[in-house]
């Protein structure tokens, strides 16, 4: 069974920090492109990160790029983003996928866990 349980949401200042963990089961991490995705009020879901580890292939967002840094545990098949230097424009459901892909503009992937609440305030 597939399944992406996020966790590390929550509510921080801007400047702080905040880890966001997904466990996946039903995939091996690094057998695919594995990301995040984030979705704030009133604004379409994007792309975030989209890495697959194992061949060094790696995309995040202008906008979290020197703050946010994903990383994963092959051993215990998990993913995790640590967000630092945090905005108030982060304040967004933050989406673990896997399989995310590009097809010219558009960005997306095949299998979404459910979202967990990022809120940073100024």
């Amino acid at each position: 069974e597939v399944q992406l349980q996020a966790s590390g949401g929550g509510l921080a200042e801007a400047g702080g920090s905040l880890r966001l963990s997904c466990r996946v089961t039903g995939f091996t991490v690094d057998d695919y492109y594995i990301g995040w995705f984030r979705q704030a009020p009133g604004k379409e879901r994007e792309e975030v990160s989209c890495i697959r580890f194992s061949i060094g292939d790696t995309y995040y967002a202008d906008s979290v790029k020197g703050r946010f840094t994903m990383s994963r545990d092959a051993t215990k098949n998990t993913l995790s983003l640590q967000m630092n230097n945090l905005k108030p424009e982060d304040t967004a459901v933050y989406y673990c996928v896997v399989d995310c892909w590009t097809i010219g503009n558009k960005r997306w992937a095949n299998y979404w866990g459910k979202g967990t609440l990022v809120t940073v305030s100024s």
